[in-house]
C-alpha cells in the first residue's frame, strides 16, 4: 500500500494569490481582494465565504472582468467541496471551466480540470478521474508548472495503479526530478518510497530495494523512514534473510515510533512478528502480533491492517497448536472482513447516489437552457432514478449477505484444510498443488537422508497389547516430529516401525547434513530418556538403530485422492543400509556423510559393507560432537504478501 504525501500537497494548492497589482484597475484590485477573504474563509465559514464569492462575481459580470467571474466560480465551489457536497461542487467547476475556457487562460483550465478529476478520483470514477487528469496535464506540460505537474503526475500514476497498470511507474517516475527541483526533501521522501513499493509488487526485487535505499538515504535523521524499512524487511523476508529482515523491520519501528506514525508502527510489528512466525518463534510472533492489534485498534479507521493480523495470529495460534484461539482470531478475521465488505459495499451506493445527484443536475441544467416546459418528464426520470436504485442497492444488499455467510464458511473450512495437508506434505508442495493442481517430480543434487528402526521391535509388538503398542509408536514418532522441525528437517514417513526423514528438501536448508547429525543424536538421547522410564516401570527397551547418507534423490507427489510425498534413488536404498548395519543406541553414517561432518563431529571407523551395484562402502559411528555454538538455523519458507494501493486524490486550489 503507498504511503501519501505529506507536506508538498495540501488538499489545495494556491494558483492565482499573486496577482500583480499594477496590472489592474482599482475594481479588479478590488475583487482579488474579495476572492483572497472568500478563499481564507472557505473552510471555517462557508456561508460567508459564498456570500463573499457572490459579490466579487456580480462585480467582475459588472466590469466584464471574464477572469474575476470565474475565480469566483471556482472558490463557491471549493467552499462546498470543503462541506462533502461534490454534486454542486462539480456545478460551480464546470461553469469555472467554461469561463476560462472563453478566454483561453489556459493555467486556469489546467487548474480547473485537475480539480475535477481529483474529485472524481475520490468517488472512484477512475475513467472519468483519468480522462480530467491527462488533460490538465497536458496543459501543465505545455505551460511547465512545476508544482500542477507534480499534482496531476502524482494523481495519475494513482489512477493507473488502482487499474493495476504498469504504467503508473512511468508517471511517478516523472515526478522524481520535479520533487527535487523544488527541494522538498519529505515528498521526495515519500515518491522513492512509493516507487519502491511499486517496484514491489511487480516482483522487480532489485529495484524496489533501490529505491527504498534512496528514500532512507533523503530521510536522513529528520524525516521518517519507516515505510522504506518495512518494505527492505519485506524483501529480505521474501530472500528467507531473516536476521537482516528482523534489523529493517526494528529500524522502522524506531522511525515510526518517532514520528507518531502509527500506521506504520502497526506494519513494523506485524512484520517483525511474521519474521518470528516463520523462523518457528511461535510465542514471540504472538506478543508482537498483541502489539501490532493494539496500535490496529486504536487507529481511527476500520483498517485491513486488523484483518490481515486477525489471519495471521490465527494462523500462528494453530502452528502453535492454540485451536481455541486460532478459531477465536479466524473469527474476529471473518466479521472485520465483513465489516470492510459493509463498507465497500455503502461506497457502492454512495458512488451511486452521487452518480444520480449528478445526472440529475445536469438534467436540470439542460432544460433550463433549452426551456422545456413539461416538468412531469423530470418527475418520471427522477422517480425511475429513485426506483433503479433502490432496486440495485436491493440486489448488492442481498448478494452481500449471501456472500458474507459463504465467506465465514468457506474461511473456516480454508484454515482447517490448509492445516491438515501442511501435516500431510510439504509446505512448498501443497502451495503448489493448490495454484497448478498437481506438484511436478523434481531432482535434488544432494540430500541427507535419515533411517531410523527399532531393535526386535516384532517380538516386543507380539507382546504388548495393540492399543499401548500405537501410544508408544506415535509418542516416540511425534518427539522426532519435533525433532526434525527444530532443525528445518522434512519428516518423509514411517512404515510400521520404521521412521525416513530428509533434509534440504524441498526448499534447501542451509548446513542440512549437520543439521541431520544433530537431530539423530538427539533422536538417541530421547530414546534414551525414554528407556529409563520404560526401566523404572519393569518395561523391556525400546531402543533404535539409525542410518544416514547424503546424495542426489528425486522427489515428488504420489497417487491422486490420497497424496503422500516420497523419494527415491540409491542414497535412500543406502541410508536405509546403514540403518540396518548400524546399532542400538548408535548413529551410522556413510564415507560421503563423514566428509561432510568430520570437522564437526568426532567420528569412529568401523569397516566396510558391500552393496549391490556400488562395492565396498566405509562406515562411520557418529561418537560427539566436537564444539557447541550458536546456531541459527533458517525453518521454513514464506509467502509473500502482496499489497495493493490505498487509493488517494490531490487538487489544486
Amino acid at each position: 500500500m503507498l504511503q501519501k504525501p505529506t507536506i508538498l500537497f495540501s488538499i489545495l494548492l494556491l494558483s492565482f494569490s499573486g496577482f500583480s497589482q499594477s496590472k489592474f484597475s482599482k475594481d479588479t484590485a478590488a475583487i482579488h481582494k474579495l476572492l483572497e477573504e472568500s478563499k481564507g474563509l472557505s473552510k471555517t465559514d462557508s456561508a460567508r465565504a459564498i456570500s463573499i464569492a457572490v459579490k466579487a462575481r456580480k462585480n467582475a459580470a459588472d466590469i466584464k472582468y471574464k477572469k474575476g467571474e470565474a475565480l469566483a466560480l471556482k472558490n463557491m465551489g471549493m467552499v462546498y467541496y470543503h462541506g462533502g457536497h461534490y454534486v454542486e461542487t462539480l456545478n460551480y467547476w464546470n461553469q469555472s471551466l467554461e469561463k476560462f475556457e472563453n478566454i483561453k487562460d489556459e493555467a486556469g483550465i489546467a487548474n480547473i480540470l485537475g480539480n475535477i478529476g481529483a474529485i472524481y478520483l475520490t468517488q472512484g470514477a477512475d475513467e472519468k478521474a483519468l480522462e480530467y487528469s491527462l488533460k490538465s496535464l497536458q496543459l501543465a506540460e505545455k505551460l511547465k508548472d512545476t508544482i500542477r505537474l507534480i499534482t496531476t503526475l502524482s494523481n495519475v500514476g494513482g489512477i493507473y495503479h488502482n487499474k493495476k497498470d504498469p504504467v503508473a511507474l512511468n508517471y511517478l517516475l516523472k515526478v522524481i526530478p520535479l520533487v527535487k527541483a523544488i527541494g522538498q526533501v519529505e515528498s521526495y521522501v515519500v515518491i522513492t518510497g512509493n516507487i519502491g513499493e511499486i517496484y514491489f509488487d511487480h516482483n522487480d526485487v532489485a529495484k524496489a530495494l533501490e529505491y527504498y535505499q534512496i528514500s532512507i538515504s533523503a530521510a536522513g535523521k529528520d524525516i521518517s523512514a519507516a515505510f522504506a524499512y518495512n518494505g527492505i524487511g519485506k524483501i529480505h523476508l521474501s530472500e528467507k534473510k531473516f536476521q537482516q529482515a528482523l534489523e529493517a523491520h526494528n529500524k522502522a519501528l524506531e522511525s515510526a515510533k518517532k514520528a507518531d506514525d502509527k500506521l506504520q508502527v502497526v506494519r513494523s510489528l506485524r512484520g517483525i512478528a511474521d519474521v518470528h512466525s516463520k523462523t518457528g518463534r511461535t510465542e514471540l510472533a504472538l506478543n508482537y502480533y498483541q502489539q501490532a492489534k493494539s496500535y490496529a485498534e486504536n487507529m481511527d479507521d476500520i483498517n485491513v491492517e486488523l484483518k490481515d493480523l486477525y489471519k495471521d495470529m490465527a494462523l500462528a495460534f494453530s502452528n502453535g497448536k492454540d485451536f481455541s484461539n486460532a478459531f477465536l482470531y479466524q473469527t474476529f478475521y471473518s466479521d472485520l472482513k465483513d465489516t470492510l465488505y459493509n463498507i465497500e459495499t455503502k461506497k457502492k451506493l454512495n458512488q451511486l447516489q452521487f452518480d444520480f445527484e449528478l445526472s440529475k443536475k445536469e438534467s436540470e441544467l439542460s432544460l433550463k437552457e433549452a426551456s422545456i416546459k413539461s416538468e412531469r418528464q423530470a418527475r418520471i426520470g427522477i422517480t425511475i432514478g429513485l426506483v433503479l436504485i433502490l432496486l440495485i442497492a436491493f440486489i448488492i444488499y442481498r448478494s452481500y449477505l449471501q456472500k458474507a455467510k459463504t465467506n465465514k464458511i468457506l474461511d473456516k473450512q480454508k484454515v482447517q484444510i490448509e492445516h491438515l495437508l501442511l501435516n500431510i506434505l510439504p509446505k512448498e508442495v501443497v502451495y503448489e498443488l493448490q495454484t497448478t493442481g498437481e506438484s511436478a517430480p523434481r531432482h535434488f543434487e544432494e540430500v541427507s537422508v535419515l533411517f531410523s528402526d527399532f531393535k526386535g521391535f516384532t517380538a516386543i509388538a507380539d507382546k504388548t497389547a495393540p492399543g499401548d503398542l500405537v501410544e508408544e509408536l506415535n509418542k516416540c514418532f511425534m518427539a522426532f516430529d519435533n525433532i526434525m522441525e527444530k532443525y528445518g528437517l522434512e519428516r518423509i514417513k514411517t512404515i510400521g516401525d520404521s521412521y525416513m526423514c530428509a533434509g534440504n528438501i524441498p526448499s534447501p536448508t542451509p548446513d542440512h547434513t549437520y543439521k541431520m547429525i544433530k537431530a539423530a543424536m538427539d533422536m538417541q538421547d530421547f530414546m534414551a530418556k525414554h528407556n529409563t522410564g520404560r526401566a523404572e516401570k519393569g518395561m523391556e527397551l525400546l531402543e533404535i538403530r539409525i542410518g544416514v547418507h547424503t546424495g542426489p534423490v528425486v522427489a515428488g507427489v504420489v497417487g491422486k485422492k490420497k497424496y503422500a510425498y516420497d523419494i527415491w534413488g540409491s542414497t535412500v536404498n543406502i541410508a536405509s543400509r546403514m540403518e540396518s548395519n548400524g546399532a542400538p543406541g548408535r548413529v551410522n553414517i556413510t564415507a560421503q556423510t563423514y566428509e561432510m561432518i568430520k570437522d564437526r563431529f568426532d567420528c569412529s571407523h568401523r569397516g566396510k559393507i558391500h552393496v549391490k551395484n556400488l562395492g565396498e562402502l566405509d562406515m562411520y559411528f557418529v561418537e560427539a560432537e566436537k564444539f557447541v555454538g550458536e546456531v541459527k538455523i533458517i525453518l521454513k519458507g514464506i509467502e509473500k504478501e502482496k499489497v495493493g494501493l490505498e487509493n488517494f486524490a490531490i487538487l489544486d486550489n
